[in-house]
């Protein structure tokens, strides 16, 4: 979809049209009949955002579209009904067979959000259907220079298809995605986008003593990878460099801690934070972002097979801490451990994981946010979180107190993978902190990264969050938005 957003010229397109009307449009600057004016307007009136309508004086732009932007005094909640009106917006296109449009505004606010609901909502994952006609109509959405500049459009589209990229790798099935071919996945990504890329095989994760890494693994047949992508152009505003630790688990059965049979159907999203932190790096790569970031993927799948790692077993670290395993189900903290002490080698700014950890941040969330913890600067957190709001990929931050820790105990090891029932997010972001020692931000996207039904621009399947909200954050971190 990266040539769906194509910038036109002002007052150059023909065809079917959508015009963004706010409360100061100029109605004679709109190419609308007296009577026309008045049907859309009575239409707002009734509290009708888009109006779709066929201006009998030119035949050739055949059925066009007026929509009524958003107003709320919020700026996120407006932001946010701009998307909601994309949406409803590549509904009626879609209905209406239209292949190619044309928008362009009137309006005196930005309304680029109505492109992310319409770009977003128009995504479809057909790798697998054979019938064509399951395809969208709408391939082209010109858009005029009146409602963005073309590097902003550019910027926006790059950051837009490092969503689909994300979604495209997360509703993937193992039969295809498996560690292998999802590494092999971010190498062809990186080849295009002129990302650097290493990725270590088995042979070479034995060598790093990538203990927790290879115990996720030992239940399989298929072997673990380690990808580590990195974006450093020849200036960068951070001398340190951002990290990014996404979880790979390409599909998650919870090995001998068996998952039920209704909970593990979709569980090829357990990868939800490896495709994340890949998008991000590849809409940093294409919009040239002066920021040294790197990202780090350990990947395996979790199942009871061969030589499982079990409940009881003792797993020594990569660096050198020993885990009792109370349940083979919390594997994903065992990889992301050893990638997180493995990171202390470039003495980061700042790290962030992005996981589908726990069941418990779910719980406490419902599907409307991702959870956040950590020992970062508050500076750090208060920005992810106006990011997520910007975005509307909201972040909430959880307590993240020292006596979490109690509940890790080992009688016999350093520490458990578990803490127990109670707080089990919580207790997890504990147990990552635990081979940190650099500011370090938790995120637990387990309620956000897969829609479990239709949801607006989200879709239904994988969702791809966390790559705008991981792109935002970086631009406010570093200062860069409008540069």
């Amino acid at each position: 979809m990266d040539q769906f957003l194509r910038f036109s010229k002002r007052g150059s397109s023909s065809g079917p049209q959508i015009h963004l009307i706010d409360s100061k449009t100029d109605w004679q600057s709109i190419h609308i009949p007296k009577g026309l004016q008045d049907h859309i307007k009575s239409r707002f009136k009734k509290e009708q955002s888009v109006v779709q309508y066929v201006d009998p004086q030119d035949k050739k732009l055949a059925t066009q579209f007026a929509v009524k932007l958003s107003e709320t005094d919020s700026e996120h909640r407006r932001k946010e009904e701009n998307r909601l009106l994309g949406v409803e917006l590549c509904s009626l296109l879609n209905k209406n067979k239209i292949s190619s449009c044309s928008i362009d505004s009137h309006a005196e606010q930005s309304a680029m959000e109505i492109l992310e609901g319409l770009y977003l909502s128009n995504y479809q994952f057909l790798k697998y259907k054979a019938d064509a006609k399951l395809q969208n109509s709408l391939k082209i959405l010109k858009v005029d220079g009146s409602v963005c500049s073309q590097k902003e459009l550019t910027s926006l589209s790059n950051v837009l298809g490092s969503v689909a990229f994300a979604r495209d790798l997360i509703n993937e099935p193992l039969s295809f995605l498996t560690a292998e071919q999802m590494a092999n996945e971010f190498k062809k990504m990186a080849k295009q986008v002129s990302l650097k890329i290493k990725v270590l095989n088995k042979k070479a994760i034995e060598k790093m003593k990538f203990g927790g890494l290879l115990a996720v693994n030992f239940g399989s047949i298929d072997p673990p990878t380690y990808s580590i992508i990195e974006w450093k152009p020849a200036k960068t505003v951070n001398k340190k460099p951002l990290i990014l630790v996404g979880k790979g688990v390409v599909y998650d059965t919870g090995g001998l801690s068996l998952k039920p049979t209704d909970g593990m159907d979709h569980m090829k999203c357990d990868m939800g934070g490896a495709a994340a932190v890949a998008g991000t790096m590849r809409c940093i790569a294409l919009n040239k972002l002066p920021v040294h970031v790197i990202a780090l993927i350990p990947a395996t799948d979790n199942r009871p097979g061969l030589n499982a790692y079990v409940p009881g077993d003792i797993v020594t670290m990569h660096d050198g801490t020993t885990v009792e395993v109370m349940n083979t189900d919390a594997e994903g903290r065992m990889l992301l451990a050893d990638a997180l002490s493995h990171a202390k080698s470039w003495k980061p700014e700042l790290v962030i994981d992005v996981a589908t950890l726990t069941g418990g941040a779910l719980r406490t969330l419902a599907q409307l946010g991702c959870a956040m913890m950590g020992n970062a600067a508050k500076a750090d957190k208060e920005t992810l979180i106006e990011a997520g709001y910007q975005v509307h990929e909201r972040v909430a931050e959880l307590p993240f107190w020292d006596d979490y820790k109690k509940l890790l105990r080992s009688d016999i090891a350093d520490l458990k993978n578990i803490g127990g029932k109670l707080a089990s997010a919580i207790t997890a972001g504990k147990f990552l902190e635990h081979f940190t020692d650099y500011p370090h931000i938790h995120l637990d996207i387990a309620p956000v990264a897969w829609a479990y039904g239709q949801d607006a621009y989200r879709l239904k399947n994988g969702t791809g969050f966390g790559v705008r909200l991981l792109y935002e954050f970086i631009e406010r971190k570093f200062q860069l938005k409008g540069k």
